[in-house]
């Protein structure tokens, strides 16, 4: 569901599910996925991102808080992606996996620490690779 590699052109098995949300893509000139306030946090420290505004859903009285940017990552443009800050990947992943399992392909509800927020998940089924099988095509927690 998380690992198996697939296609978001019509090249290699070059993306996961994983990669996409953890890492970031860049694909035709822009940047795809990139969920991950570590990841974010290490490349604007390393000079490679730049953030440029933020909108916030909170801040809460416990972690995590739950922020979109719009950011520059090697010159190319996101002009909104969403992510929690102050959690853990495993927490991420997690609820992550909990939403794309519960609800796959629309809006998951939850709540933490007395908060409700709500987390979009995608399926992504174009492949051939693994007999048709679905793998997590992208899912974020929505600002």
């Amino acid at each position: 569901m998380w690992f198996g590699l697939f296609t978001r052109t019509k090249g290699p098995l070059d993306s996961s599910g994983f990669e996409h949300i953890f890492l970031g893509e860049i694909h035709g000139g822009k940047i795809s996925g990139f969920h991950n306030w570590i990841r974010f946090y290490l490349l604007e420290k390393a000079g490679q991102l730049n953030y440029l505004s933020y909108s916030a859903n909170g801040p809460w009285t416990s972690y995590p808080d739950v922020y979109g940017f719009q950011f520059k990552w090697s010159n190319y443009l996101k002009s909104i992606g969403s992510l929690f800050v102050g959690s853990s990947p495993e927490f991420d992943l997690a609820v992550f996996t909990l939403c794309y399992v519960t609800r796959p392909d629309s809006v998951c509800t939850v709540t933490m620490g007395g908060q409700t927020l709500k987390i979009q998940t995608y399926t992504w089924a174009n492949t051939t690779y693994g007999n048709g099988k679905r793998y997590v095509g992208s899912t974020y927690p929505i600002v």
